[in-house]
């Protein structure tokens, strides 16, 4: 047997809106046909595909997955982040890493790993 990863989905209120904060952060740009319901994004270098699903519940936890980036800019990354609408959860250095878990507009975590 042999699968190879596609991409990742992610739940939401607003598929075309988070859709676009997400091509924003990567780089990446809405693949056409977008709507509020449906919205995916082929993000830039190779990054996997994200698909976003319009759910009628609203986030209620912790996420069980979330995405880890890294930037060699991290301060004005972070900065980057929230200008775009990223909110800053906590700052962590841990065994001689230092990462900014952020949460995107619709409050899923994602951390931003210094490189």
């Amino acid at each position: 047997m042999s699968n190879s990863v596609l991409g990742l989905s992610i739940d939401c209120g607003d598929a075309a809106k988070l859709a676009q904060f997400w091509a924003d952060v990567l780089g990446g740009s809405v693949s056409s046909g977008h709507s509020p319901e449906f919205a995916a994004i082929d993000a830039a270098g190779g990054a996997p595909r994200l698909a976003f699903h319009q759910v009628p519940e609203a986030k209620t936890v912790k996420n069980r997955l979330h995405l880890d980036l890294i930037s060699i800019e991290f301060g004005i990354e972070s900065e980057r982040l929230l200008t775009l609408g990223a909110t800053r959860i906590r700052d962590v250095e841990q065994s001689g890493a230092n990462w900014t878990t952020f949460a995107d507009p619709e409050g899923n975590e994602f951390d931003l790993v210094a490189g």
